[in-house]
């Protein structure tokens, strides 16, 4: 069956069963991969992935269920075991379908890869990262493209499709020279080709350069409160931190967000503009269509420090009464601040340069701590040294208010464009 007859069978077969409102999601990828094993080339390899999402409501009950099959005999079976979901599961009037919209069709980028330039950027890797730095360890790097499509369609007549297709790299590492080695690091980005080397993209070549100078690590003594560089590859987990405590369902439902009545108000520093573009042009990792049913728009979360929006899906928002969110995140654009990164670092007093961030899930009031690796003492506007056993601790909502600097300088990993952030309040601490 063609995908919209696979979605008629399943809406309709549910409607004729009592449901009252239902949809269903339908995913297909065929994904070219090349994967590497330490410096050599590994494996090539298509995969094509299928998922299915059902969702029934009936009397504000839901079952959603999911399946990687899409002949009728697994989806009748599917059919049949969500509205068995959907009875045993407990009411909520929450419980809701996206409502009706236009039929829309979205599109971006190549449906087939240029696998020759696959293979010659991956080899070019591999031989430069050889050449120019041999204390680089590789530990796995692997290059694929991803054509996906993407179909959702709902009993309040909503239809909705995407293809997109896009290049990916992820590539991890160490370095090692004689006894010492650093600790591993590793990077992605995404884009809609492949035209400039590997290691010209986003951050892969400042962080290999940063790989190297890590074998001279120091701990340092004693503890403080200081100001911390947060680095783009850092910065979207930190983002995706206070958005999870403050912004999204979750907190906004129990009622612990610190930011539940700030919409409107000032809830970072001035100086932080945050956006959520998953169609812009200027990102070539994000998407068209919301798990919720709703066709993606971009969005300002927050504006010079001023909150525009929550985090809220459609549950959600029927659970608050507030509104739902044009997006549910990602594809993160900050602006750029007025201020090079160099002289950023020449005001700190003392500090680190926050590049990597190992630490468990924050508090519910904002509360984290954890572990700097890959990162490097600051004092007297200089740095110092890449520092070991270092923990740093704090509070999310201080952190964004007491923003300091925003680089003019951002990392464009297509899936996010980041700068540098300067904070201070931060605790330090060392052996």
């Amino acid at each position: 069956m063609k995908n919209r007859e696979l979605a008629n069978y399943c809406i309709n077969s549910l409607r004729e069963a009592g449901i009252d409102k239902a949809e269903f999601y339908l995913a297909t990828s065929k994904k070219y991969e090349l994967n590497t094993s330490g410096d050599e080339l590994s494996l090539m390899r298509t995969t094509f992935d299928t998922n299915v999402n059902i969702t029934a409501i009936k009397n504000g009950k839901k079952g959603v269920i999911s399946l990687n099959k899409t002949d009728e005999k697994s989806l009748k079976d599917a059919i049949d075991n969500v509205i068995e979901i959907s009875d045993d599961s407990e009411e909520d009037a929450a419980n809701d379908i996206s409502p009706m919209q236009p039929v829309k069709s979205f599109s971006r980028g190549e449906s087939e890869p240029d696998l020759d330039k696959m293979y010659i950027r991956l080899k070019n890797y591999l031989t430069e990262i050889k050449t120019s730095y041999p204390k680089i360890s590789l530990m796995e790097s692997y290059l694929d493209f991803t054509h996906r499509c993407d179909y959702y369609v709902n009993s309040n007549g909503v239809e909705l499709s995407s293809a997109k297709g896009n290049y990916s790299f992820q590539t991890m590492f160490s370095s090692k020279d004689g006894e010492r080695s650093s600790s591993f690091n590793y990077t992605s980005f995404s884009a809609d080709d492949i035209d400039r080397e590997l290691l010209d993209c986003a951050s892969i070549k400042l962080l290999i350069e940063q790989s190297v100078e890590q074998l001279g690590t120091k701990p340092f003594e004693g503890k403080f409160i200081g100001d911390v560089v947060i680095a783009p590859d850092c910065l979207e987990a930190m983002i995706e931190m206070y958005l999870g405590v403050y912004l999204r369902d979750m907190a906004l439902i129990s009622g612990t967000s610190a930011l539940k009545d700030k919409i409107g108000r000032q809830v970072a520093s001035e100086k932080l503009t945050l956006h959520s573009n998953p169609v812009s042009d200027e990102i070539s990792g994000g998407y068209f269509i919301t798990p919720d049913g709703f066709e993606a728009k971009n969005m300002t979360i927050i504006d010079k420090g001023i909150l525009k929006t929550f985090m809220l899906s459609l549950y959600g928002a029927n659970k608050t009464s507030w509104d739902r969110a044009l997006n549910p995140g990602g594809a993160y654009i900050i602006d750029k601040g007025d201020k090079p990164l160099d002289e950023i670092l020449k005001s700190i007093k003392k500090g680190i340069l926050l590049v990597r961030f190992s630490g468990g899930n924050p508090s519910r009031s904002g509360d984290f701590s954890g572990v700097a690796k890959n990162s490097y003492y600051i004092e007297d506007g200089e740095i110092k040294y890449p520092v070991s056993e270092t923990m740093i601790s704090g509070n999310l909502y201080e952190l964004f208010n007491n923003i300091t600097d925003i680089s003019n300088e951002r990392i464009d990993y297509g899936r996010a464009i980041l700068p540098w952030i300067a904070a201070s309040g931060v605790t330090i601490s060392g052996k």
